[in-house]
């Protein structure tokens, strides 16, 4: 399965006056978390909220921000996160994929809602 990339709106719900921004994402289910670039934590105006040791591909720890809230879309979908301040581009993690209920389609290269609960996110609380 090669690299999956989706289209995602990112924006700041403590500041509606600013426009959400348009990215094409990197979906990664081995990944955690939702990770931004520093530019769009500055577009966004996200507040860091503390910092937090990551643990990157290579086994190298470091400390990044954590900032938020983000909301992040995907067609139907929306979820409310903090993201890791980290890398070049959007990374979003396993936490938001299951948080909309999204899946991957890697015969089509592709991310979409979970075709057995199309019109709502299904959670599990058990």
């Amino acid at each position: 399965m090669g690299l999956i990339r989706s289209p995602f709106q990112l924006s700041n719900p403590s500041q509606a006056q600013l426009q959400p921004v348009d990215v094409q994402a990197l979906v990664d289910t081995g990944a955690v978390h939702l990770c931004i670039p520093e530019h769009l934590v500055i577009q966004l105006q996200l507040r860091e909220l503390e910092r937090r040791e990551v643990v990157l591909a290579d086994g190298h720890r470091r400390s990044v921000p954590y900032v938020g809230p983000v909301e992040i879309r995907f067609r139907n979908r929306r979820c409310f996160t903090g993201a890791m301040v980290l890398g070049d581009e959007v990374l979003v993690g396993a936490i938001p994929m299951e948080d909309m209920d999204l899946v991957l389609r890697p015969q089509l290269q592709s991310v979409d809602v979970n075709p057995e609960s199309p019109n709502i996110p299904l959670s599990l609380a058990k």
